[in-house]
């Protein structure tokens, strides 16, 4: 088998600008496998991975599609050129879970950092991205960098970006990046010489631990003076979020949450879940076994990173736990800040429910909608009192973390829990109470993993030539095509939404579905189960219309 010259010259090109001892060995052994190699070798040299307003996220291992020392040099040497030539210096915040690579990736940066005349400020340990957020707002940084692949699978690692004031605006400030600035740090980056060539400095700075119990502070801060009598159970998800989220807790008086043993401790396996990801199936089982044995009113998880949080609820004296999906927390928690009296507008995506647009317009306050990520909801409003999207990611306090921070998200559904139960009330009593005063939302979603990217443009531009006539029987009052600004597909009728779109951050095609089931003179319990009944059939038709 004849072996491509160009891509040989390309890997030992890559090989011997490569800083990493172990990159190069894993470069040379797939050499020396050539040709059974081929293929692999090709993958890793198909591209570069692209600088993109979630940064840098893929695989772990050698070569410039996948995140290694040699791609993280490259992203921080082109990061603060970009920086110096926006005239921003002084201090750059760098955070890192624990993840395989994440502290050495957050250490190479410092070092890439220092060298551009940079105070590079490292955090003290691994720990969730809402604090690196915290950090870049409380510190004045220029921006700040997370070294994390959030929910995806242990393979993965990740880097992304936050500016600060000076180049996020107030209401970007601490907030991730948006256009124009990746395209121009993309461009910084493609800019970037021979890696030997990157001057390297002193490590920086590891703050110490008062940037974390100051989030801890703030954190507990967030929630109202009120009941505190509440049993918790708690997964950190093999992330970093269990000892801030507990410390978080203690501070705002909530006794201490009971954790899942075997998921307590940080793990970049990640042993017990398919993916660690609290959307997927079977990531909760552990959690809800334990709250059901030990008899707690709430169960809460985060993913690895913290900055999401999903929970559950016991359905009732007969046992048994429902997860809440996004949606459902999501207007929990605006009904419950708006009857806190939090002031400014309340966020969401046009992904999410609809049922937040409606909550607001029934109590008189502000509401934005915008494209989907958390990016894009921070800047909704200057004065943003909160944003929901539906991926399990609030933002309860954006004065104090500008993106989602599933820590807060998680003390603020605890304070409502809390209230709830001194009523003699439950979450799901105040779920009920919102159905029957806004009418029936149920949002689901269809995903489709896929492992060739190819396959999601094929289902996007299938159902753009051929959008289904009708949903449900009844024809389309719209179909709303964001192209070129967004690769969004909206499907409307007067009481179904679907919108299509691949997803930003992992290989799927996703289909947001809504059915709105209005009460009428009827009973809750019959919008419920009509809405329910109505979403398999809305499913299938959405299936059949991606060509599944």
């Amino acid at each position: 088998m004849a072996i491509d010259g160009d891509l040989r010259a390309v890997a030992q090109a890559w090989l011997a600008d490569d800083p990493d001892p172990a990159g190069r060995d894993e470069i040379r052994e797939l050499l020396d496998r050539l040709p059974d190699s081929e293929a692999e070798l090709a993958d890793r040299f198909a591209g570069p991975l692209t600088f993109g307003t979630a940064g840098l996220r893929g695989p772990l291992r050698a070569g410039p599609n996948g995140m290694n020392v040699a791609v993280v040099t490259r992203a921080a040497a082109g990061l603060v050129t970009w920086l110096v030539r926006q005239g921003s210096t002084g201090k750059l915040v760098i955070g890192y879970d624990a993840r395989h690579g994440s502290q050495a990736f957050a250490e190479r940066t410092a070092r890439v950092a220092t060298a551009a005349g940079f105070e590079a400020l490292l955090l003290p340990r691994p720990l969730p991205t809402p604090v690196l957020a915290y950090a870049v707002r409380k510190l004045d940084a220029v921006a700040g960098v997370m070294v994390t692949a959030s929910h995806n699978p242990p393979q993965d690692n990740g880097y992304k970006v936050y500016l600060g004031a000076h180049l996020g605006g107030l209401d970007g400030a601490g907030a991730q990046i948006v256009p124009p600035a990746d395209a121009g740090i993309e461009a910084a980056i493609q800019a970037v010489g021979a890696l030997a060539e990157v001057p390297l400095g002193d490590p920086g700075t590891v703050l110490g631990e008062e940037i974390v119990s100051g989030y801890a502070r703030s954190a507990a801060a967030v929630v109202a003076e009120g009941p505190r009598e509440l049993k918790v159970a708690y997964t950190p998800l093999h992330g970093v979020g269990g000892p801030v989220l507990t410390a978080a807790f203690a501070e705002a008086g909530f006794p201490a949450p009971e954790v899942v043993p075997e998921q307590a401790e940080p793990d970049p396996e990640f042993p017990t879940v398919a993916f660690p990801n609290p959307e997927e199936k079977g990531a909760m089982d552990l959690l809800l076994a334990l709250a059901e044995k030990s008899g707690a009113d709430l169960a809460i998880a985060n993913d690895p990173d913290a900055d999401r949080c999903a929970i559950a609820i016991p359905l009732g004296p007969d046992g048994g736990w429902k997860a809440l999906r996004g949606d459902e927390l999501g207007v929990l928690l605006a009904d419950h800040l708006i009857r806190r009296g939090v002031p400014g507008t309340y966020a969401t995506t046009i992904v999410s429910s609809s049922q937040l647009g409606a909550l607001c317009k029934a109590r008189g306050v502000p509401y934005a909608e915008t494209l989907t990520g958390f990016k894009w909801i921070v800047r909704a409003a200057e004065e943003l009192a909160y944003g929901y999207e539906e991926a399990l990611g609030y933002c309860v306090a954006p004065d104090m973390v500008r993106d989602k921070d599933g820590i807060t998200a998680a003390l603020t559904v605890a304070e409502l829990a809390a209230a709830l139960k001194a009523e003699g009330k439950t979450i799901r009593d105040r779920l009920d109470e919102l159905d029957t005063e806004l009418g029936v939302h149920r949002t689901d979603q269809l995903s489709v993993r896929v492992s060739d990217l190819s396959e999601i443009g094929a289902m996007m531009a299938h159902v753009r030539a051929k959008p289904p006539a009708t949903l449900l029987d009844v024809p389309l009052t719209a179909v709303e095509d964001r192209a070129p600004e967004a690769d969004v597909l909206t499907l409307r009728t007067a009481q179904v939404r679907v919108v299509i779109r691949p997803s930003g951050t992992e290989p799927k095609l996703k289909a947001y579905l809504e059915v709105v089931e209005p009460l009428g003179t009827g009973k809750l319990v019959n919008a419920q189960f009509k809405s329910g009944a109505t979403m398999v059939q809305l499913r299938r038709e959405v299936e059949a219309a991606l060509g599944l």
